[in-house]
């Protein structure tokens, strides 16, 4: 039995569409972070690029479990004495409301170069308008 390895130029990324209205978080980061890796693909291979690129609206209608909208608390470090900053679910979504769900996406996916090219392809957006008609994404339920 031999292995198939992807390789660079016979890979095709297609555009995917997910809408987060009123789904869960960590539902809908598990499944953008499998289609950008590319593990729904026959031809997966973990040590390339070969996952498709994946545009999220709705970020800011995106719903917690429990009592994380409160609870949950999202750091950053700025590097000088003092400068923990820590901010819960509700204050992030209200600041920026696309950044609660690329920082779990990210958290899903590698931590090294090729990661950082998987969240390249992920386009996260707060209301329902997007830039990527073109692209003719197709939509993906979660």
């Amino acid at each position: 039995m031999k292995t198939i390895f992807a390789k660079k130029n016979e890979v095709q990324h297609e555009w995917y569409l997910i809408d987060a209205s009123g789904k869960t978080l960590g539902r809908v980061a598990a499944k953008a972070a499998s289609v950008l890796r590319g593990k729904h693909k026959p031809s997966y291979t973990p040590n390339s690029l070969c996952g498709d690129c994946v545009v999220i609206i709705n970020a800011d209608k995106i719903q917690v479990t429990g009592n994380k909208a409160d609870d949950k608390l999202y750091r950053h470090y700025t590097g000088f004495v003092g400068g923990l900053k820590s901010y819960s679910f509700n204050e992030l979504i209200k600041r920026h409301p696309e950044d609660p769900l690329r920082r779990t996406i990210a958290g899903m996916i590698p931590h090294n170069r090729l990661g950082r090219q998987m969240l390249g392809n992920l386009k996260v957006y707060a209301g329902s308008e997007h830039p990527h008609v073109a692209q003719n994404p197709k939509p993906l339920e979660v």
